[in-house]
């Protein structure tokens, strides 16, 4: 695939609109009169290059992308679409992404993610991991009462599978309501606490509830769980702090804006 051929091909934003002048700004190409600024190419160059040795055959490759783009816009103007309502809401709309975008990475290079932050983060999660993994099947029904009858016919003698075949769980009933091997951490809070107290071949006597409705739950096995090393959860760790800063900072500009 030629380096034309790998460059977007759609309009750029806001070049339906008039560009902002800089003082001494010289123009990257000129195409029936209107210059494309060196600036807006350069920030389309870096875009797309994304670490890409720079050459002859690349800037061409962009002059030429750009008398494409000014040749498809000018008819565009023409016909008046770049005073259509629609059009100039998607061109708003897609300025204001730009923004958002710019002003979040500036806030994430001034305030990084610390080393010493993900080492909690990383300490925090491994805690909540526990040191036990357990293969757990369960069976869910809409009321205590069902439960209860559950727990009834399996102290009976009652087959485990046999009686998941009826759960509300789709994801599981077909397997007899085998979940495979979890830490209690991947639950919601009450099954997770029923389970750590469970031990291997028990089934809860007593129906757990949850938002989901009422379970009841079968240990099959345990075994010993070996936590992930950093480096391999580490992007995960950054990730969701990065996302938990974003919300920090979103949560002070909201207390102290004037929202009618």
């Amino acid at each position: 695939m030629t380096i034309l051929k790998k460059l977007a091909v759609a309009l750029t934003v806001g070049t339906l609109f008039s560009l902002p002048a800089l003082a001494a700004e010289k123009a990257f190409v000129t195409v029936n009169g209107r210059a494309v600024p060196q600036y807006v190419a350069d920030a389309f160059i870096e875009d797309q290059q994304q670490g890409a040795p720079d050459s002859e055959e690349f800037r061409n490759a962009v002059r030429e992308e750009f008398i494409r783009r000014e040749l498809i816009i000018g008819e565009a103007r023409k016909k008046g679409l770049d005073k259509k309502k629609q059009v100039m809401g998607q061109l708003e709309n897609a300025r204001q992404m730009v923004l958002v975008r710019a002003y979040l990475t500036e806030y994430l290079r001034e305030n990084p993610i610390t080393d010493a932050q993900i080492n909690e983060a990383y300490t925090a999660f491994t805690q909540r991991l526990g040191d036990t993994e357990y293969k757990t099947r369960h069976i869910l029904v809409e009321s205590e009462a069902e439960a209860r009858e559950l727990v009834a016919k399996l102290d009976k003698g009652g087959r485990f599978e046999d009686l998941a075949k009826g759960s509300k769980d789709p994801g599981s009933n077909e397997n007899g309501g085998d979940l495979g091997w979890m830490s209690p951490s991947a639950f919601v809070a009450p099954f997770a606490e029923a389970l750590s107290r469970l031990k291997k071949g028990e089934y809860s006597k007593d129906p757990v509830q949850s938002q989901f409705g009422y379970h009841v739950i079968l240990v099959e096995d345990t075994r010993a769980l070996t936590p992930p090393a950093l480096e391999q959860v580490k992007p995960q760790i950054t990730q969701t702090l990065t996302q938990q800063k974003v919300e920090a900072l979103l949560n002070t500009l909201r207390s102290k804006a004037k929202i009618n």
